[in-house]
């Protein structure tokens, strides 16, 4: 699934067929249903979050991911021993040898972010993802909780992330929708209206 970039500001429409028909949704769908299957559902899906925030937290991480250059052996050897020395699962470690040789590693975060939505869809819950600049604090996370609630979405999972080029503000994507409240939107509105104007 691809990420929307909100450069106006409000709300944008994500089709849902392509979370769910993409190539991470049929990978996630996989992924969900074979843990389903063998019970490992409640050893999967953490570890699987897990996975999720080494590839945010480690940029040299994400840039072997995404390395076309090197052998893919190389790269799938490297991957699994990563993964085994965190005590990752079999499971887990399989399915990263399984998007590794198919040549979709680029694509490992979009899939577990479409196995978290999948996750969620099943408990009956939306996922929103937030990424602010700086952690959000209790307070704000009860507010945001509250807001969230006033629009619909009472049975929510926040997941939060970090960008510092953001500014400031929020972007927070439930579901189909994305709301882009950060101070970098803004200034790209205001220089974009200065343009106009010029």
């Amino acid at each position: 699934m691809e990420r929307p970039t909100v450069v106006s500001g409000g709300t944008t429409t994500i089709s849902i067929a392509s979370v769910a028909n993409g190539l991470p949704g049929r990978y996630a769908t996989a992924l969900y249903e074979l843990a389903a299957d063998r019970w490992l559902l409640n050893e999967v899906l953490p570890q699987a979050e897990a996975l999720r925030g080494l590839i945010d937290g480690n940029a040299d991480f994400r840039a072997l991911l995404s390395d076309r250059t090197l052998d893919i052996k190389d790269i799938t050897r490297a991957l699994l021993a990563v993964l085994d020395a965190q005590g990752f699962g079999a499971t887990i470690r399989h399915f990263v040898g399984v998007i590794a040789r198919n040549r979709r590693l680029s694509q490992l975060p979009a899939i577990l972010d479409a196995l978290r939505a999948i996750a969620a869809a099943k408990r009956g819950e939306e996922v929103a993802e937030v990424v602010s600049a700086q952690p959000l604090t209790d307070l704000q996370r009860v507010q945001l909780q509250s807001r969230l609630a006033e629009a619909g979405y009472s049975r929510v999972n926040i997941q939060e992330r970090v960008d510092a080029a953001l500014l400031g503000g929020l972007v927070v994507r439930v579901g189909a929708r994305l709301y882009d409240t950060s101070l970098r939107s803004r200034l790209t509105r205001l220089h974009h209206a200065m343009k106009g104007a010029a």
